[in-house]
């Protein structure tokens, strides 16, 4: 059986067990009290930023306070853990990103089972990574990159978010695409990142488009590449590193998750209010001054998605030899 038939099986055992009675009586009583959304990233960044935003919709919606509770640490491992374990009662969710995917391979013993803990409720948002260089680098164009790591094979490093992040991964895909010796340098957060970044502590990373544009923009960043297999509409001046030689597809995505045992009356109305809330104006508004993408979705389509990005991102762990400890 594979990931995502394991997945959907379940889902549909935890549906059954729970009753449709129950979760009806649950449903129609759904909320009474405020929710909490734990973001397993420091308060920064485009997931942060994009729980927030959906979260303030969910408050107009449901009446009730939505708590955003950061709790970064082990690459998403402490948050998502903290939320596999709570009650199964819809009031805790967790938003997770490209790591929770990364995890299920890369994490030698996880303290929760990402497949019979959690389940599904709804995708949000995508931005678009780009690969970007500090000024003092000398580096304009990928080739100018490569050509320096193999001639000073470890001289080179790539920053990320943590270990298991999407900046992480696409770092190592870059590696082995090109055949170069580069260092990993991970930190708690894209913004800490960032900061090293524009002070040339790390030689390079792949950071989120809206995020990265101003420091491109202003000319304290060089952008080598978008890591996307087209130029963008938002950044057509900037070649795609696919166009330089390295197809690499990159991005952070996130969505939220509940326990597994959530009934599924309320799933499916926390995923409902979501939709709703990605559609609304404000919202539209934002993701498109933030150029950010909207990943409306139903709970399936959101499980079918996580075994896609499980697969794409177990093939990078093992050809790249990584193993961590949670």
């Amino acid at each position: 059986m594979d990931r995502l038939t394991r997945r959907r099986s379940l889902a549909a055992i935890a549906a059954v067990a729970t009753g449709t009675f129950a979760s009806r009586v649950l449903a129609e009583a759904f909320p009474s009290r405020p929710l909490h959304i734990v973001v397993p990233f420091p308060p920064s960044g485009t997931t942060d930023y994009v729980t927030r935003l959906v979260a303030a919709e969910l408050v107009a919606a449901f009446g009730q306070p939505v708590i955003i509770d950061n709790k970064p640490g082990a690459g998403t491992v402490v948050g998502v853990d903290a939320v596999a374990k709570a009650a199964p009662d819809g009031y805790t969710l967790v938003t997770v990103a490209n790591s929770f995917a990364a995890n299920e391979t890369l994490v030698k013993k996880l303290p929760y089972d990402g497949h019979k803990d959690l389940r599904p409720v709804a995708l949000m948002g995508k931005s678009d990574h780009v690969l970007a260089t500090f000024p003092g680098s000398g580096f304009t164009t990928l080739a100018e990159l490569a050509a320096f790591a193999r001639k000073n094979p470890g001289k080179l490093s790539f920053a990320s978010f943590g270990n298991g992040t999407s900046a992480h991964l696409s770092g190592e895909m870059l590696r082995l695409q090109l055949g170069l010796d580069m260092v990993h340098v991970p930190y708690k957060g894209q913004a800490p990142a960032l900061t090293d970044l524009l002070g040339g502590q790390v030689s390079m990373m792949f950071g989120n488009w809206p995020e990265f544009r101003p420091q491109i923009q202003a000319g304290k960043l060089v952008a080598i590449g978008m890591a996307t297999l087209r130029r963008t509409a938002y950044a057509p001046g900037v070649p795609t590193l696919a166009e330089q030689g390295a197809p690499i597809e990159s991005n952070s995505w996130n969505g939220l998750l509940a326990p597994a045992a959530t009934p599924p009356d309320i799933v499916a109305g926390l995923n409902a209010e979501v939709v709703k809330a990605l559609r609304a104006p404000v919202i539209v508004a934002a993701f498109e001054k933030g150029e950010l993408t909207s990943l409306a979705s139903t709970p399936a389509q959101f499980a079918a998605f996580l075994g896609e990005e499980e697969t794409r991102y177990a093939k990078v762990v093992r050809e790249a030899h990584i193993r961590l400890d949670a």
